[in-house]
């Protein structure tokens, strides 16, 4: 099955994909959240036939399939060949960090160039990292096995996890300044649930800029996979229905190149998880 959700900014709709077609389950669910997972809304949902749920009118906006999480967890440096091109060893566990809530974006939502006080214009080393994302599907904390973390993945989504690397780099603290500007999470189009991704560790990942390609490779690259990446961080914290892990990018970001380039204002980037869909967003300075 596939999860969407439509509408404006903040007033987002539930809805899935069916033959072809977005369908609107507003009259059934309050929305995509913790809540609906936590309480078996998937399995209801599944078992549901929906060929009677209306349509989504076309020209409604295509929000982030997932409501505002409780937690945004990220994996950093999960290939060993961007370790290399950011000149960093590859870590002997997970290396984590957070996004927060108010990164999360819709699939084709403009991204905002942030505001860069310090130098008295906006940011100029905004970069892309297309990534595979998981959805929890149900809360859990100290997981005993890979098999027991895979009951507990709802879906995945493709994301870019959005990076302004002089904030995440030089200002003097944690990734998160880097990471969590408004609209850093473009997550989406849709929600693929976890029955209909045959093999998590053998997915395509692709992101252009302006159309040319930057980023090309697979998930089987990972250096901690999935699975294992559900159980690991299951033991700091209760993973919550409704998270989201981001699980590290491939080699190919603006940092890495020679000489680095980054995001303008008016470039259009679009990222793409074999099997996830494709996301498309140009990227403007902050207003």
């Amino acid at each position: 099955m596939r999860l969407i959700r439509f509408g404006e900014k903040g007033s987002e709709k539930p809805g899935i994909m069916h033959e072809d077609q977005r369908l609107d389950c507003s009259d059934h669910f309050a929305d995509w959240n913790h809540d609906f997972f936590a309480n078996d809304g998937l399995q209801w949902l599944m078992a549901k036939d929906v060929s009677t749920f209306p349509a989504v009118p076309v020209n409604e906006r295509w929000g982030s399939p997932i409501a505002r999480p409780y937690k945004i967890i990220c994996v950093g440096l999960n290939y060993a060949d961007h370790a290399a091109e950011s000149q960093s060893k590859v870590p002997s566990e997970p290396l984590l960090f957070t996004k927060y809530g108010n990164a999360l974006n819709g699939p084709f939502d403009d991204v905002l160039i942030p505001r860069n006080l310090k130098a008295g214009a906006h940011s100029t080393q905004t970069d892309w990292e297309v990534e595979l994302a998981i959805i929890i599907g149900k809360d859990g904390q100290y997981l005993e096995s890979e098999s027991q973390a895979a009951e507990h993945i709802a879906g995945y989504c493709t994301a870019n996890d959005v990076s302004e690397r002089d904030f995440q780099k030089n200002r003097c603290g944690q990734w998160f300044k880097g990471k969590s500007c408004d609209t850093f999470l473009p997550l989406g189009p849709e929600l693929v649930t976890a029955d209909e991704v045959d093999d998590p560790t053998n997915l395509n990942l692709e992101l252009t800029v302006n159309g040319e390609v930057r980023q090309s490779s697979s998930t089987e690259h990972m250096i901690f996979k999935p699975h294992f990446l559900v159980q690991y961080i299951s033991q700091f914290l209760t993973l919550e229905a409704g998270d989201i892990i981001c699980t590290g990018t491939p080699p190919g970001v603006g940092m890495g190149m020679n000489p680095p380039q980054f995001l303008k204002d008016g470039d259009q980037v679009q990222v793409t998880v074999e099997g996830l869909g494709t996301q498309t967003q140009t990227f403007r300075n902050h207003p």
